[in-house]
C-alpha cells in the first residue's frame, strides 16, 4: 500500500490524458440512478483530489482518504473547496459517522493484494454507510493485466519530467508489479533527479468481488463494463460495481 511516494509530485502531469469530467459524469449517473443526488460521500484512495473536487463541485459534501502522505501534503486543496481529507489507510479508514454513499475509482481496490484485506474493506465500507447506502467501486480485470500491460516497457518524456514504466505480470499470484524510473526537473535549472519506486496490484475477477461483497455484509447488485450500462465481457479492462448496505 506505500505508493506514489516520489511519484506525487508529477501524478497529475502525467495523468493529465484521463478525463476526469467524463468519468465523473458516468460516476454521477450511477450514484443518481440509485438516489444519491446530494449529500455526504466518501472517495475512497482518492489519490490527489481529482474526482474528489469534480464530485465536491457538482454540490456533493465530499470527504477523501488516501494512505500516500506526500499526495497528502503537496497535491490536495487545488481548488479551494470544502473537503474534509484523511490520511488513512483504507484497510481501516474511520469515519466520525456514515455517509450516503462511498465511491473508490482508477482502480483503488487493485493495490489490496489479499482477499481477506479487500473483504475488510469491504466490512468497514458496509459499516460506514447510510442504511441502504450505495458503494461504487471500479478495478483492473485479469484481462487488462493479462494481455494489455503484460510484460512491457512505457515511457514517456516531458520538459518537467519523464519516466520509465517496466512492467510484470504473474500469472499464478496474479500479481502486476511495476517499476518506475522518474527523472524529476530541479527548479528551473537544467538538472534532474531520479527516483525509484515499485507498485503492486493484484487481478480479481468479478465472480472474487462478488463473493467478497457478499461475506463482508454488503449487497451485490450488478456491474457493468467501464463507462457503459451494459454487462462485463471476458475482454472488459475496467469493471464497474455497485452494491448496497443490506440494512443495519
Amino acid at each position: 500500500m506505500e505508493a506514489y511516494t516520489s511519484f506525487a509530485a508529477v501524478y497529475d502531469t502525467f495523468m493529465d490524458n484521463i478525463p476526469y469530467e467524463e468519468w465523473e459524469k458516468y460516476l454521477k449517473s450511477l450514484l443518481y440512478e440509485y438516489g444519491v443526488r446530494e449529500g455526504l460521500v466518501l472517495e475512497l484512495g482518492c489519490g490527489t483530489g481529482n474526482m474528489t473536487e469534480i464530485l465536491a463541485q457538482s454540490g456533493y459534501d465530499m470527504i477523501g482518504v488516501d494512505n500516500a502522505e506526500e499526495i497528502a501534503i503537496e497535491k490536495r486543496m487545488k481548488s479551494g473547496l470544502d473537503i474534509f481529507y484523511l490520511q488513512q489507510d483504507m484497510r481501516e479508514f474511520e469515519l466520525y459517522g456514515t455517509v450516503k454513499a462511498i465511491v473508490s475509482v482508477c482502480d483503488s481496490v487493485n493495490y489490496i493484494l489479499e482477499e481477506e484485506e479487500l473483504e475488510e474493506v469491504f466490512r468497514l465500507v458496509n459499516n460506514y454507510l447510510d442504511p441502504g447506502g450505495v458503494f461504487i467501486f471500479d478495478f483492473n480485470t485479469v484481462y487488462k493485466y493479462r494481455e494489455i500491460l503484460g510484460d512491457q516497457t512505457i515511457a514517456e518524456n516531458r520538459e518537467e519530467c519523464s519516466f520509465i514504466w517496466d512492467n510484470y505480470y504473474y500469472e499464478e499470484e496474479r500479481i502486476n508489479e511495476y517499476e518506475l524510473s522518474l527523472f524529476i526537473r530541479e527548479g528551473d535549472s537544467e538538472l534532474y533527479r531520479k527516483y525509484q519506486e515499485t507498485h503492486f496490484q493484484k487481478a480479481y475477477d468479478l465472480e472474487t468481488m462478488k463473493r467478497l461483497i457478499t461475506q463482508s455484509g454488503l449487497e451485490y447488485i450488478t456491474a457493468y463494463d467501464a463507462f457503459t450500462k451494459e454487462a462485463p465481457t471476458r475482454v472488459s479492462e475496467r469493471i464497474y460495481v455497485i452494491a448496497r448496505e443490506r440494512g443495519k
